[in-house]
């Protein structure tokens, strides 16, 4: 944690010398002390300070300066500063000027010149001044800062963004806290400017891109080689693991995701069934460890980076980005994983990111403390995201089509969400309209077996159904299932364009599309089980028959 500030500020050089060593003899362990000659060039730092998050606990000026006094310096100060404390260095002949001061700018304290011995003449004064202020300090959040409106579609999604790469920051509501509108003032940026990402050095984003608050963080979107043995697009779980295995066994790896890593298993507040974690652990932390462990064995991660096409030239795979930049690759992984499926409905449209959410429980929950909220889906991932939106909201309920969660939930989760009080199970209903102004208010809500509609009170729905596969980029002849999933190994026998497109002597590997040196592995794949340990096993397998086809070319 960074130290707080005392700033010292006299026109005399030696003076200034003899406080300051004063100062930093006895606080140097608890403040960081700034010394001036000018009261403007102090002015124009605090500015500077305060964009930066640093705390000024006390300001100590001299009276008579050439640029302005000190009782006119501490009131500029105060506006910037108004919490620190204010004492003047005074000679005997400024005692009146510094009574005055102590109604112009609430001084508290005024000391004479000179101060020896400063163990009887200045210490005692000081850590008065500074004992007082330590009892009201509450230490600012030091880091990343996110200034909007919270039912802002806009401000969703750099949550979305940052809280998938997991990036700590600090949320603030523009509409509830006065700290959000005193750092727009504080950046000359206004309402329209929203939202606004606010970096650890002070430096201000408005409206900013995705992929411009990636760099500034220090992602990278763009590649460092032009040619690598393996490319994985996707960083699931599944590209995560053959990550791992890429990167630990040797080839050239490059990792690339369009938003954040983890997939939609990163999302998930709680994996209970995941082996060797006896009480569980969120997707944010297993995130973090297979990144940390990848990028130990030298893979190279790209992200935020969008692929838009893949095409195969021999031996070698081309792949084209968003930004038009490509990276060559000897075989691909295609991990890219799956997104939740959208409700038809124009009237939750309207709604999406201003109360309206797929997935983002994690994210969100906090925003609905002590409201109601619905959750649409009966699947693990709805599961985990009641109970985590139990938490915090009122009720919690979860809306299915079918007369329970008995046939598409595990039944741990069953289990938790049967003992917690504030969870409603609404079976056989399904939510068919919204409404409110500029946010969700309310929601219908259908009874499938009676067909009768009510409408209820609704501060968030949240919406966990089914999976749709990333698979619509892809334009080469790779073959999928009716439903855009990816068929690989002898599955693809069953498709009558198989012949046309598989040209090697060999059979395919387990894993391998229809072009050769391609492979899928998570739920992108035709057959997947869904699951996060399966996804795992799967990106570990890919990467042993990306050996043996490297090996074979």
């Amino acid at each position: 944690m960074r130290l707080p500030i005392i700033v010292s500020i006299d026109d005399d050089p030696q003076v200034l010398q003899a406080i300051q060593h004063d100062l930093r003899q006895k606080y140097r362990k608890q403040y960081r002390v700034l010394a001036t000659t000018s009261a403007t060039e102090a002015l124009e730092s605090l500015s500077e300070l305060k964009k930066k998050g640093e705390e000024v606990a006390l300001f100590l000026s001299d009276q008579r300066m050439p640029q302005m006094t000190g009782v006119a310096f501490l009131a500029q100060a105060r506006k910037i500063f108004p919490n620190a404390k204010r004492a003047l260095l005074t000679a005997y002949s400024d005692i009146d000027a510094a009574v005055r001061a102590i109604n112009e700018v609430q001084l508290d304290y005024y000391i004479a010149k000179p101060w020896d011995p400063p163990e009887e003449k200045l210490y005692p004064i000081l850590d008065d001044l500074l004992s007082d202020w330590q009892s009201n300090y509450r230490p600012a959040f030091e880091g990343l800062k996110l200034i909007g409106y919270q039912f802002s579609p806009q401000s969703h999604a750099l949550k979305d963004f940052l809280a998938g790469n997991l990036f700590p920051y600090q949320w603030l509501d523009i509409e509830n806290d006065p700290q959000a509108q005193a750092l727009l003032d504080l950046h000359q940026l206004s309402l329209s400017d929203l939202p606004v990402v606010v970096l650890g050095d002070g430096t201000a984003l408005p409206k900013p891109a995705l992929s411009e608050v990636g760099e500034k963080l220090g992602l990278k979107p763009t590649a460092n080689e032009s040619l690598y043995d393996l490319a994985i697009i996707g960083a699931g779980p599944a590209g995560l693991a053959a990550a791992v295995y890429g990167g630990s066994e040797g080839l050239k790896t490059i990792l690339i995701d369009k938003r954040a890593p983890g997939g939609q298993a990163g999302t998930s507040s709680r994996i209970e069934n995941y082996l060797g974690f006896p009480n569980g652990l969120s997707g944010a932390d297993l995130t973090r460890r297979a990144i940390t462990q990848a990028q130990r064995f030298g893979v190279e991660f790209l992200a935020p980076q969008e692929v838009v096409s893949i095409h195969s030239e021999g031996q070698y795979k081309h792949i084209r980005m968003a930004d038009d930049t490509e990276v060559v690759a000897r075989a691909i992984v295609l991990s890219t994983g799956v997104s939740y499926r959208k409700l038809e409905n124009e009237s939750l449209d309207k709604f999406t990111g201003a109360g309206v959410y797929y997935g983002a429980a994690t994210t969100e929950a906090i925003a609905f403390k002590g409201k109601p909220v619905y959750v649409v889906g009966g699947g693990n991932s709805a599961g985990q995201g009641a109970m985590y939106l139990s938490r915090t909201a009122s009720d919690v309920y979860i809306c299915v089509r079918c007369p329970d969660l008995s046939e598409t939930m595990s039944q741990y989760l069953i289990d938790q969400i049967g003992g917690t009080a504030n969870i409603h199970v609404l079976g056989c209903t399904e939510v068919v309209s919204a409404t409110g102004e500029e946010r969700l208010e309310c929601v219908a809500l259908e009874n499938m077996d009676t067909h009768e509609r009510r409408t209820e009170p609704a501060s968030g729905v949240f919406i966990f159904i089914g999976a749709k596969p990333l698979t619509d980029w892809i334009e080469m002849d790779i073959i999928k299932d009716p439903k855009g999933f990816i068929a690989t190994g002898r599955d693809m026998g069953k498709y009558a364009e198989y012949k046309r497109v598989w040209k090697q002597s060999r059979e395919p590997f387990v894993l391998e599309t229809c072009s050769p040196g391609i492979f899928a592995a998570g739920d992108v794949r035709a057959g997947a089980m869904n699951r996060v340990a399966s996804a795992v096993g799967e990106g570990a397998m890919a990467v042993s028959f990306v050996h043996k086809y490297l090996a074979d070319n």
